[in-house]
């Protein structure tokens, strides 16, 4: 049985990453603004796939390859880093924006939508960096099958991520709106994203506790 301070431990965490912009908040909430609430939806769906993918293959062992094979684990959280300290830069740079700017994206069919929601997902740093190194530090082997708390533990990280997701495409034009109105708090947001994306990025990077957390 999973005990209720490892689930609202895992769903503090999940909040945290879900508050932090990423790819996934990024492309979801552009989607949104530019083609409407149901875009966003349809695209956060393929999201949500995303995560089980995730939430499978730490089930079948994804995260013991990375603790046997470290130098796996290191090249693909490297990778994440970069891509994250990508998007920082594209918050902050001169001539940049927020990812709640009104701006002009051809309009995607939902198979499209659901596809590249999809893809945002496994290819999101965030997301691999907390199925696969954060959900087994809070599993309790003293609690009976490991397995069974990884996919309790799991499904919770997806009903707190797609419910937060959810929020943000919903508020995505009333936020637009604000913010094509003053201009300002547009930029203030972007540095805010920037020093973010920035931050976890640098966290991600010098993170000592790898993937041998799987194998406690």
């Amino acid at each position: 049985m999973v005990g209720l301070g490892a689930i609202a431990g895992i769903a503090l965490v999940e909040l945290g990453m879900v508050m932090t912009p990423g790819p996934n908040m990024i492309y979801l909430v552009s989607r949104s603004i530019a083609q409407g609430r149901r875009a966003g939806l349809t695209s956060l769906a393929g999201v949500a796939l995303g995560f089980l993918v995730y939430l499978f293959a730490v089930s079948a062992g994804i995260a013991t390859v990375f603790a046997l094979v470290p130098e796996i684990y290191l090249a693909v959280k490297l990778a994440g880093a970069g891509y994250l300290l990508w998007l920082a830069w594209k918050a902050v740079r001169p001539g940049g924006s927020s990812a709640f700017a009104a701006q002009e994206l051809p309009h995607d069919g939902p198979r499209k939508l659901f596809l590249m929601g999809l893809l945002t997902c496994l290819l999101n740093p965030k997301v691999a960096i907390l199925y696969i190194s954060l959900l087994p530090q809070f599993v309790d082997p003293s609690r009976g099958h490991v397995g069974l708390q990884g996919v309790v533990l799991g499904l919770t990280l997806i009903v707190v991520g797609v419910a937060g997701n959810a929020f943000f495409i919903v508020t995505a034009g009333s936020v637009a709106g604000f913010f094509s109105r003053h201009p300002l708090w547009q930029r203030v947001h972007r540095y805010v994203v920037g020093t973010a994306l920035a931050g976890f990025a640098i966290r991600i990077a010098t993170e000592r506790s790898g993937a041998a957390v799987a194998l406690r």
